[in-house]
């Protein structure tokens, strides 16, 4: 069979969408810290010079809204006037209520264990084994890029002139036989920048050849510094894919100054794809961001992610998806779906396998709840670089308020849980590996 590409994509920090899912996530997060009980649904827009924060909110906590937000936007790097939209000055409108009943009757039962499921919708979790975090090499790579080039931006040593929004796109050729990775193809960059090169005079022409001199910097540095970086951080194998031929795409279209909420509007919940896996597997077609652990939106897709990795890590199959699908206000899943692609390794049918990993995962909401920690302010975190495939984490979160008795408090918390490998060894023993 003959050889094939696939792409995927990643978005930084400072694009439009993710910093609106950065600002709904820090929300959730203050409101969890001092309410662990509160039940969330907001959505961000953010546009030039302004940010609109709507949805819906039961808590027993009060946040400062506008505090939240100024400090999300100056932590990703939106904090001088000249980009048209900065911390300090953009303007703030909250359009928040309160949850409806009617949906909060559902949730909420006489005991904590028959918690049924925030909404209906189906549920998508996904790992493959050709990377060590278990995630497509095509989006993990996309997403190592923007990273290591905002620690580049924020470190301001070399590549000054750049600023937060980007956005990365690589594509890799796969092995038509074993849908193995054979080499990188073609890796696109595009970074928002300063006008760092002035032209001569106010001619037309003059300005063509300061562009054209910004974008062979740019272009020269992402080559011989952005990238190097990143490979610096990958295994060997994965070095290895890498060769002199790759094409290169860096601002495609030209110069960008003008990028951010300024460029184009962001709304929360817009890049549900780089959230998961860059178009591998599948997606229920919810947004996570802004969203409590009630809504399984959220927390059904990290466990079903929980449950693919451990599958995978336990070598039941190189490759796995998993479906798990809800009715809104009933605990119990009316589905749980598992497909191998033919890459098992358990004398088992895909819906065997599914019933063996049902009965060692349980996926109704509260359990998921308890299970992962999601009841705690872990959230921010995840609303850039992708929600799968990070390092599992223990940290101390700081928060402090006007509000809520004026409390200043450290929570200790564990980011990412459902990216531990926790279940291998019961996988393993389950299915006689």
């Amino acid at each position: 069979m003959k050889n094939y590409l696939f792409t995927s994509e990643s978005v930084s920090e400072g694009h439009p969408d993710k910093v609106a899912d950065q600002i709904s996530d820090a929300f959730l997060d203050k409101l969890l810290a001092y309410d662990p009980n509160s039940k969330v649904a907001v959505e961000t827009l953010v546009t030039t010079g302004q940010v609109v924060v709507a949805g819906e909110v039961k808590s027993e906590a009060y946040i400062d809204l506008m505090d939240v937000t100024r400090r999300v936007i100056n932590r990703i790097g939106y904090n001088k006037s000249e980009y048209k939209f900065d911390g300090d000055s953009c303007g703030i409108l909250s359009a928040i209520h309160e949850q409806s009943g009617d949906i909060n009757q559902g949730v909420v039962r006489a005991t904590a264990e028959e918690q049924g499921a925030g909404d209906q919708g189906m549920m998508f979790g996904y790992a493959c084994n050709e990377t060590p975090n278990l995630m497509p090499l095509t989006l993990d790579l996309s997403h190592k890029i923007l990273i290591e080039l905002a620690a580049i931006r924020r470190e301001g040593k070399v590549m000054t002139y750049l600023r937060p929004d980007s956005k990365s796109q690589v594509t890799v050729e796969y092995d038509g036989e074993t849908h193995r990775p054979v080499r990188i193809h073609t890796i696109v960059v595009s970074t928002q920048h300063d006008e760092f090169v002035t032209p001569a005079d106010g001619s037309a022409e003059a300005q063509k050849v300061a562009d054209d001199a910004m974008l062979s910097t740019i272009f020269n540095d992402v080559k011989n510094i952005l990238i190097p970086r990143v490979k610096a951080t990958l295994p060997a194998e994965i070095q290895a894919l890498f060769h002199d031929d790759i094409t290169y795409h860096v601002n495609p279209t030209g110069k960008f100054v003008i990028g951010g909420p300024n460029g184009d509007t962001g709304l929360t919940g817009r890049k549900i794809i780089v959230d998961t896996y860059g178009g591998r597997g599948a997606h229920g077609g919810g947004a996570f961001s802004g969203k409590d652990p009630s809504k399984v939106d959220r927390s059904a897709a990290y466990a079903a992610r929980h449950v693919a990795k451990n599958a995978v890590a336990a070598g039941v199959a190189d490759e796995m998806l998993v479906q798990v699908a809800y009715a809104i206000g009933v605990a119990k899943p009316v589905s749980f779906f598992v497909n191998t692609y033919g890459t098992s390794h358990v004398n088992l049918t895909d819906q065997e396998i599914a019933d063996r990993l049902n009965a060692i995962f349980d996926m109704t909401p509260y359990s998921i709840e308890r299970r992962l920690k999601l009841r705690a302010p872990i959230y921010e975190e995840t609303a850039a670089y992708g929600h799968m495939g990070r390092e599992p984490q223990t940290v101390v979160k700081h928060f402090t308020s006007r509000y809520n008795g004026a409390k200043s408090i450290d929570i200790e918390v564990e980011l990412f849980t459902w990216e531990k490998l926790d279940y291998v060894d019961t996988i393993k023993q389950a299915f006689g590996l």
